[in-house]
């Protein structure tokens, strides 16, 4: 179960990253996917080691992976709309539209 665990960790690391320095939307998006990765295998793996008999964290996993595409297609349409206003996905320019 440990190296189920290390490579959630890894995965997740990765994605914190990638969303703390990115400046490009797409490349934040993709990070966040990578989170909920990591997330996925960690409820896989406790079930399978912890709760055997229960299907609780496939159901779990199954729900993120929901959760994930949701993200991602409204994140999507945010970005294009956003583009299409300024021609530019860097997140610097998003504090222009709180006026």
């Amino acid at each position: 179960m440990q190296y189920y665990l290390i490579l959630a960790g890894i995965l997740f690391a990765i994605g914190l990253f990638g969303v703390i320095t990115r400046r490009n939307t797409v490349g934040i998006l993709m990070s966040l996917e990578l989170m909920f990765n990591a997330a996925n295998i960690n409820f896989v793996a406790f079930n399978k080691y912890v709760i055997t008999g229960d299907l609780a964290g496939q159901m779990f996993a199954i729900f993120i992976v929901a959760v994930a595409a949701a993200e991602a297609t409204i994140g999507l349409a945010i970005v294009l709309l956003i583009y299409r206003n300024w021609r530019g996905i860097d997140t610097d320019n998003y504090s222009i539209m709180k006026w």
